[in-house]
């Protein structure tokens, strides 16, 4: 066997990547190539908290894509960060751990017309890497390799909003993971003693990396699948091939090729592959292999509709950071405490509820920080002020993603088709009607609240719905790209085991195979898919 001629070729080293790496080689006897198209994760911004702003809109670190205009943003295009580095999007993502809710699960059950995608069987793959520091429970375990603590900080504002929320009808939670996460509280982070835990540190390093079946690619990017015929006239993926640092090398298979390289990378990868859309690919330049219309198909994402309220007599961030003494305090609490607000994420309160009372379960999510700017990577604003952004959690419209040249080297078109459809749009309004009631409440009514963006003067749908197309931004959960199905369904890319139809010994294994998005942050669901398709690549061998 030679040095390029492995058992498992997996394309992509974030979050499902390094999972898979760990899994596939425990066993001695199989060779694994692991590919990542970015740099090792040794850059210190990437395992500090607060380096999230650091590492978003940085070549060292992001893809650096750019969306479509879109008409439900009223033209506007979006900054669409991924993860190009060791752990993907875990390097640079906000940390919060979210399984979304039963349901999610159940539907796409009932979408592949297979039953151990129901919650009843997920619920063990979450927690066969879990390590919860609370313990194992029903619902938690600890000893595995994913760490999940509270955050190390607190904000009285926050806790007031918390109030004031419970005062608007929705009821306070300890865990959001339960399988219906109704309800306000601290959101739980991955993060292991005041520092990042990204997926290399859970997966790869060290164990991965002192196995002498493993092996890593940095800084190679993936060009094409190879992609042959068998003896019964079947497509066959035998391995890839990848620039490496500025050299092409070949890989090849024997046993299976997993593209983990994310809902965007994973499309591209197939589709300068020849696998897709015949007529598509002809347009751009590619020669077909083997039509999937479904390829590229599917975009979701969740939509945050970033609402700023100014406060009064309040502590927030943009007072805390708006003097050089303020930052020293900051510098000197993370460095003595590991804690402060260089622990935090992102965003540190949550809430999940309805955006109308006859919704059956909750469909809107919130995001609140004691900070305000007028875009992520602009400065705080001079004022003391909350964010409060709230997402619909499950849309209904449906974007895309396509290459645009035949080239590897240039980035895909991208269009998510935000607020497409007109239950979008009423969500949309309804979702800033109910953040206005969470503010008027009496816990909230000593610090102030007056609504800085959009504006209080705004009161219709159709006022609202425009309005957040003018505010609302991507929270970075774009998934459905290359969905999993039934095997009579024509858009599927994927049988329920992640399997390319139609292609053998290729998987596409990350958020690319959810048929619809989770209610809540996309990270660890995806663990959870690499966890069971893990099961399925061992026990197909």
């Amino acid at each position: 066997m030679s040095e390029t001629t492995f058992d498992y070729i997996i394309v992509g080293g974030g979050t499902a990547g390094s999972l898979l790496a760990n899994r596939l080689s425990a066993d001695p006897s199989k060779r694994v190539l692991l590919i990542e198209a970015g740099k090792k994760d040794d850059y210190h911004w990437v395992h500090s908290p607060v380096g999230y702003l650091y590492c978003i809109g940085n070549p060292r670190t992001d893809w650096l894509y750019q969306t479509e205009p879109a008409a439900g943003l009223n033209g506007r295009t979006l900054r669409y960060p991924r993860g190009k580095v060791m752990g993907g999007c875990s390097s640079i993502n906000g940390m919060i751990y979210m399984r979304g809710q039963s349901r999610d699960y159940d539907q796409w059950a009932d979408i592949t017309g297979d039953d151990s995608w129901r919650w009843e069987h997920c619920l063990p793959a979450f927690l066969q890497h879990e390590d919860h520091y609370k313990g194992s429970s029903e619902f938690h375990r600890a000893g595995g390799e994913w760490r999940i603590e509270k955050q190390r900080l607190r904000w009285d504002v926050l806790d007031a909003f918390a109030q004031a929320a419970q005062q608007a009808g929705i009821p306070a939670t300890d865990d959001f993971n339960r399988g219906n996460n109704e309800g306000v509280s601290y959101f739980e982070v991955n993060q292991k003693s005041g520092w990042r835990w990204n997926a290399t540190k859970a997966f790869v390093r060290p164990v991965c990396t002192q196995r002498p079946n493993f092996t890593l690619w940095t800084q190679a990017q993936v060009s094409r699948l190879l992609i042959e015929r068998d003896a019964d006239g079947a497509l066959h993926c035998t391995g890839v091939e990848a620039v490496v640092q500025g050299h092409t090398q070949t890989a090849q298979a024997r046993a299976e090729v997993v593209l983990s390289a994310g809902s965007i990378g994973s499309v591209q990868i197939l589709e300068l592959s020849g696998i897709g859309d015949t007529d598509l690919l002809r347009e751009r330049g590619v020669t077909p292999v083997h039509h999937l219309p479904g390829v590229g198909a599917n975009l979701q994402d969740h939509l945050q509709i970033r609402t700023v309220f100014k406060v009064h007599n309040a502590r927030t961030l943009n007072t805390l950071a708006s003097s050089l003494w303020g930052k020293a305090m900051i510098g000197a609490e993370y460095l003595l405490k590991r804690s402060g607000p260089m622990s935090m994420a992102p965003s540190q309160l949550g809430a999940f509820t309805k955006s109308d009372p006859s919704r059956a379960w909750p469909n809107i999510q919130y995001h609140v920080q004691p900070l305000s700017l007028d875009a992520f990577g602009e400065p705080l604003h001079n004022f003391p002020a909350i964010t409060a952004s709230v997402c619909n959690l499950n849309p209904t419209s449906r974007g895309t993603v396509h290459i645009k040249t035949p080239r590897f080297e240039d980035a895909p078109a991208i269009a998510p088709n935000y607020l497409a459809t007109d239950e979008d749009r009423k969500v949309a309004a309804d979702s800033l009607r109910v953040t206005r009631r969470i503010l008027q409440q009496p816990a909230m009514a000593k610090y102030q609240p007056e609504e800085f963006k959009p504006g209080a003067q705004y009161q219709s749908d159709e006022e609202l719905a425009r309005l957040a197309g003018d505010i609302a931004s991507t929270i970075f959960h774009p998934v459905g790209t290359t969905r999993m199905g039934k095997t009579d369904d024509p858009m599927a890319v994927l049988d329920s085991q992640l399997r390319v139809r139609g292609v053998r010994g290729l998987r596409v294994v990350d958020a690319g195979a959810m048929p619809t998005i989770t209610s809540g942050n996309t990270n660890s669901p995806t663990l959870m898919m690499a966890e069971k398709a893990a099961g399925w690549i061992l026990g197909a061998k």
